[in-house]
């Protein structure tokens, strides 16, 4: 009998976390049609493919990529040591480091807009 209180606490906490479950269905519930999933592509409607363009500046190799003129990441790959990439966090944002130390990336996300 020492183990009664437990037992009836585990049967409040579980019906406790059924009941919002069960409240929030409705009893004329229908199911759905099975929805189709999204086209990858739309026709007539060729997808971009990035372009890369390499180039010297100085000793450093370049590789630049781009889509329709706009450059949005570059591989930079000095005569000693690593790759790295610099790439924009946004259109208008600068140029960012992914090199082997990668610097900390501070997430921009909007929540609340007055």
């Amino acid at each position: 009998m020492r183990d009664f209180p437990r037992f009836l606490l585990a049967v409040v906490c579980a019906a406790g976390f059924a009941l919002p479950v069960w409240a929030a269905a409705p009893g004329n519930a229908e199911l759905l049609e099975e929805v189709p999933s999204p086209p990858k592509i739309i026709e007539g409607q060729p997808i971009d493919q990035p372009t890369v363009t390499k180039r010297k500046d100085g000793e450093n190799e370049l590789e630049e990529y781009s889509i329709n003129g706009d450059v949005y990441m570059v591989k930079v790959t000095p005569p000693s040591g690593k790759p790295y990439y610099l790439h924009r966090e946004d259109r208008n944002g600068d140029w960012v480091n992914d090199g082997p130390t990668r610097p900390l990336s501070v997430p921009k996300w909007t929540l609340f807009r007055f």
